[in-house]
């Protein structure tokens, strides 16, 4: 089992930035990719941002250029640098980290708004 916990949201203007982070605990040993994905009222989950163990990284083309995904030097902690932030990124975002299965934190507001 996975425990994911994230941290960071709030409300923000247009044009500003935020910082998300995710700790993991529990058996992430067996993580092989962490990321971040994000729910818009109305609309369904979708992927923001994916780092995996190879350091690959994989983004969505609406936060290419405004988002950075990294890792904590202890692997088990994900951030998601949000920058130019838009009202159209206003959602809930959830950690997730998938191995064998997915698992998902709770998820953190994040609200563009002036």
């Amino acid at each position: 089992q996975v425990q994911l916990v994230e941290s960071g949201g709030g409300l923000v203007q247009p044009g500003g930035s935020l910082r998300l982070s995710c700790v993991a605990s529990g058996s992430i040993f067996s993580i092989n990719v962490m990321g971040w994905y994000r729910q818009a009222p109305g609309k369904e989950r979708e992927l923001v941002a994916r780092i995996f163990t190879s350091d690959r990284i994989v983004y969505a083309d609406s936060v290419r250029g405004r988002f950075t995904i990294s890792r904590g030097n202890a692997k088990n902690t994900v951030f998601l640098q949000m920058s130019n932030l838009k009202p159209e990124d206003t959602a809930v975002y959830y950690c997730n980290a998938a191995s064998n299965t997915n698992y998902w934190g709770k998820g953190t507001l994040v609200t563009v708004s002036s």
